[in-house]
């Protein structure tokens, strides 16, 4: 009897490990900022692929596994998620864990409102990152006032060649530097824009 060659093929199929555990319309709770439930939608402004809820008129965004995602950020940069499903076990786990300090803990925070009466769109931002654009714009504001006082200088000769030179090889790594600042920080606002009704301002 002859030999048969028989030909089988294996098909494997690629999965992820690590499927989506949240989608538009899940109710979820998110003890960092509230002990009651969220719903969750897709993005509002159908601006960015991710899962949004509402808190105090401020759009918070979240991955499938219920990450954090900042608005500057495609992805998240947490380790834990933010996250549960609102069930009965989870709440009141959370009710354990947190009791009634969350609440208490948001009360305490100081939103300083500068808006108009006629702003129907806000953006909320830490003190924090209000504070770190201040000292970026004072140092470019310094920098930019210290080139007009060395080319004032170099215009009425009051420095030698030399000097001048030197003085503008610093002036022009200061400036490279504070571009850099300027620049990675205007990124981060037009990503906060991008997800407003404005969009995201510039190239």
């Amino acid at each position: 009897m002859g030999n048969s060659i028989r030909t089988t093929s294996n098909t494997q199929t690629t999965t992820n490990s690590t499927p989506a555990t949240f989608k538009a319309g899940d109710s979820v709770l998110c003890p960092s900022l509230s002990n009651s439930p969220f719903l969750l939608t897709n993005d509002p402004y159908g601006k960015r692929n991710k899962l949004t809820l509402e808190f105090e008129g401020s759009y918070f965004y979240y991955d499938g596994n219920g990450y954090f995602v900042r608005a500057s950020d495609r992805e998240t940069g947490d380790f834990q998620p933010s996250l549960y499903h609102n069930t009965p076990a989870n709440q009141q786990a959370i009710n354990t864990l947190y009791g009634g300090s969350l609440s208490a803990q948001i009360k305490q925070r100081t939103v300083i409102d500068i808006t108009e009466a006629d702003d129907d769109e806000v953006v909320v931002m830490s003190a924090f990152d209000l504070s770190d654009i201040a000292c970026d714009i004072e140092g470019t504001a310094i920098v930019i006032s210290d080139i007009g006082k060395l080319l004032a200088l170099i215009h009425y000769e009051k420095i030698e060649a030399d000097t001048a030179i030197s003085m503008a090889r610093l002036t022009h790594d200061a400036t490279v530097t504070w571009f850099e600042l300027l620049n990675n920080q205007l990124g981060s606002i037009k990503e906060t824009l991008a997800t407003t009704r404005y969009g995201k301002e510039g190239k």
